[in-house]
């Protein structure tokens, strides 16, 4: 009879768990008010783990009564202000930029792929491939580059007849073989 135990919930439990989620909820909508959508993006690194704690915050705030509700949100606002803090700390001071986040490199250029740069990420050529054939790609010949961004994500950008405006592509390593194809890495 252990497994009726698995299926079995009170009252105060049901009243428990909702009134957390919905103080939690509420907490997380001022907290994103006041600090702004980023919160939730996956723009860089440190973003992702945001969210990763604040989704593991929320479930042992919620389902448990250990930590508390006030406590849980008070861990949840302490990472939402070092988030805005290493945010503010990345657009102002730029050495520490460089310290904070993965500088996005390219994998794969005018259908070749970057062999130190695969083994640096610790991916193969299937993965470029699979990546490739989401973006609806039939060959490598219609690839301008493959970068691996900060966040790990795979942006694929296809050769067309526009000129790229290299801007874009500063902040990327090795960003200068998008330019000069010639020139390979071993």
């Amino acid at each position: 009879m252990k497994w009726q135990a698995w299926f079995a919930i009170d009252w105060q439990q049901v009243l428990g768990i909702s009134l957390s989620a919905l103080g939690f909820y509420l907490g997380l909508m001022l907290f994103t008010r006041l600090m702004g959508l980023r919160s939730f993006s996956k723009l860089s690194s440190h973003d992702f783990a945001m969210t990763v704690g604040i989704g593991s915050i929320l479930a042992s705030t919620v389902l448990s009564d250990s930590p508390s509700l006030l406590q849980g949100l008070l861990a949840v606002g302490v990472l939402f202000t070092i988030q805005a803090l290493i945010s503010v700390i990345r657009r102002k001071v730029k050495p520490l930029k460089a310290l904070i986040d993965n500088q996005p490199i390219i994998l794969m250029a005018h259908g070749e792929y970057f062999w130190d740069n695969l083994k640096e990420a610790n991916l193969s050529t299937s993965d470029v491939q699979e990546v490739l054939r989401k973006n609806g790609l039939k060959s490598k010949t219609e690839v301008f580059a493959v970068i691996m961004e900060t966040t790990g994500d795979l942006s694929v950008i296809k050769n067309n007849d526009v000129t790229p405006d290299w801007s874009l592509f500063n902040d990327i390593r090795d960003s200068e073989l998008l330019i000069n194809p010639t020139e390979t890495l071993s």
